[in-house]
């Protein structure tokens, strides 16, 4: 961020603000946009670094804070979180990564041959997918996924987002969010031998 976020002066109490108020108040105050970066960037750098390992993490998640300011005119402030925007700003960068996130997870299938999903665990494998948890024939199958299917799976699995806030984040409807994961599924679970590697969410998250 170029303009450092100025804080309310000592002494003022600031009244409750979510980020679709922030935001708006920086189309004129562009400084208040930075608290948008201090409540969402830890978030972000974490998803981006568990796709594309911590060396591209730094430079991806300041370029999505970067392009979401600049962008932040184009904000929808009916959405009062901004978490599934940035997320789809993330993403969006991430497949400029495509290669690199692929030949990541095939190196940890390589590295970590022993870490299969264990048959009648499927509730405990992969409902929070990351970088160190991704192993063995799970990583080998998550990178033979198509980019689409891989970003939807992802986005489930490693934000906490809801179907719907994943549907914002990829600017898709809500239907193409369950197919692309239901065909992902079908595809681990083909991949794995028959084993169904994530945990069904489907209507913790709807």
């Amino acid at each position: 961020m170029n303009e450092p976020y100025l804080a309310d002066p000592p002494g003022v109490v600031p009244p409750p603000q979510d980020d679709a108020e922030v935001i708006e108040r920086s189309w004129d105050e562009p400084e208040r946009f930075g608290a948008v970066f201090d409540a969402h960037y830890a978030e972000i750098h974490r998803y981006v670094s568990r796709r594309l390992g911590p060396h591209a993490a730094d430079d991806v998640s300041a370029d999505t804070f970067a392009l979401a300011f600049r962008q932040r005119r184009r904000y929808d402030t009916s959405r009062r979180s901004a978490r599934p925007w940035l997320y789809g700003i993330a993403t969006n960068l991430i497949s400029r990564y495509h290669r690199d996130e692929v030949r990541l997870l095939r190196a940890m299938g390589r590295l970590h041959p022993e870490a299969e999903p264990a048959p009648g665990h499927e509730d405990e494998v992969t409902a929070k997918v990351s970088a160190q948890g991704v192993k063995g024939a799970l990583a080998r199958a998550i990178a033979g996924l198509s980019a689409d299917q891989r970003d939807v799976l992802l986005l489930v699995a490693l934000s906490g987002l809801s179907y719907d806030e994943v549907a914002q984040a990829l600017d898709v409807p809500f239907g193409t969010v369950s197919s692309r994961l239901n065909r992902a599924r079908r595809k681990l679970r083909k991949a794995l031998g028959g084993t169904n590697p994530l945990l069904d969410e489907e209507e913790t998250h709807r």
